[in-house]
């Protein structure tokens, strides 16, 4: 067994102790995973050391106690104009409030740091070379749901007209969480739009089995614009939000040309024996039924059973329909969502590309993320033209 999973493998089944929470971050952060991938990688070890608590009020308050000092530091540097150094630390402090919030706002101070953690990173993506824009676009919810989907949009420069992919994340991994994707992709002269998964972030919507509303909006919105080749579209998933980007490709075969199914399930995942099974993953670091809840609105866990259950693809009928082209890609030994599902989609629908790695949830490798990558760039027909 090696040193990095270690930690891991022997907590399975309950919640960790503080003291097996910094050991598992330490390995985390030894590794540059997520979530331990917004730390430094020297620093990050004394911070872990000296945590207070895991509740939310400790864990928030800590965590944003050392992003206020980094984030005062990068508006020194910004106001002697040392742009590189100012963007660099923005997101340093970023990284510092995405700890305080995580894994999801379930407390108010968690809230407060998510809050500071979206506008840390929008000052830093700001200052790139290739910046973010954000942009809200108008969306017809319901009457409990928001009016607006908000994307960070980047686009290579000097490409006309780049091809598109839409990306999100899972339960607690957001769109600020997606810029090493975006960066892969800008690097071949892709643009990028990332918005946050139903039920998460700045989404306008829980975790319903109508959600797919608000990607759509989003399609629709690419599609719209001249600077965009929305013909030339795909999207990523990462986590559960590889379940959205499965049930898009079964919905608009032939508005994609590629979805990337990234660790996220498709029915046996949302089966009470699973559900059970998977409460307390030796590779989740804690609150995972909480983020879950919250994605869904769920109130407790006859809700939780519930609203999960009707997520099923199966169910709902949508396995045996023709998709867009699939890339479905996990690791072999996920705890979070069962390798089951992946055989499930295979044996359903339209034939898929399936990559699988070494490890657990996402198959978290230095080759996953180019292996998805160069999936897109040659589904989008990216010609890796960008300056």
């Amino acid at each position: 067994m090696s040193k990095q999973t270690a930690p891991e493998a022997a907590i399975q089944g309950r919640p960790k102790t503080l003291d097996e929470t910094r050991a598992w971050m330490k390995a985390r952060l030894a590794s540059r995973t997520h979530p331990m991938n917004a730390l430094d990688a020297e620093e990050g070890i004394a911070l872990i050391d000296h945590l207070p608590g895991l509740d939310g009020e400790s864990w928030s308050a800590y965590w944003m106690q050392h992003g206020q000092v980094v984030y005062r530091q990068a508006q020194e540097a910004l106001s002697q104009e040392d742009t590189a150094t100012a963007s660099r630390l923005f997101m340093k402090a970023s990284g510092l409030y995405f700890m305080g919030r995580f894994p999801c706002p379930d407390h108010p101070g968690k809230a407060r740091s998510a809050e500071l953690e979206r506008e840390s990173y929008l000052q830093a993506a700001r200052l790139w070379d290739v910046p973010a824009r954000r942009i809200a676009i108008p969306f017809a919810g319901r009457a409990d749901e928001g009016r607006e989907v908000v994307v960070l949009l980047r686009t290579p420069p000097g490409v006309e007209r780049p091809p598109v992919v839409v990306m999100w994340g899972g339960v607690d991994a957001w769109k600020e969480q997606m810029t090493q994707a975006c960066e892969a992709l800008l690097a071949l002269g892709i643009a990028t739009v990332a918005m946050d998964n139903a039920g998460t972030g700045e989404s306008p919507v829980r975790g319903v089995p109508d959600a797919e509303r608000q990607f759509a909006t989003v399609f629709d919105w690419v599609e719209a614009q001249s600077d965009l080749d929305g013909s030339r579209m795909a999207c990523l998933g990462r986590s559960f939000g590889g379940y959205w980007a499965t049930k898009l490709a079964l919905l608009y075969p032939d508005r994609l040309r590629g979805a990337v199914n990234w660790g996220g399930g498709a029915h046996h995942m949302f089966q009470p024996e699973w559900i059970g099974a998977s409460r307390y993953p030796d590779s989740y670091l804690m609150g995972l039924v909480e983020t879950r809840c919250r994605m869904l609105g769920a109130r407790n866990d006859e809700e939780y059973l519930a609203f999960f259950k009707r997520l099923s693809l199966l169910d709902q009928g949508l396995l045996d329909r023709r998709s867009a082209p699939l890339l479905l890609v996990n690791g072999r030994e996920d705890r979070q969502c069962p390798i089951e599902d992946l055989y499930l989609l295979c044996s359903h629908g339209s034939p898929k590309h399936v990559r699988l790695f070494p490890g657990g949830h996402m198959g978290l490798t230095p080759q996953t993320l180019p292996t998805i990558v160069a999936w897109l760039a040659e589904r989008v027909g990216a010609t890796g033209d960008a300056k």
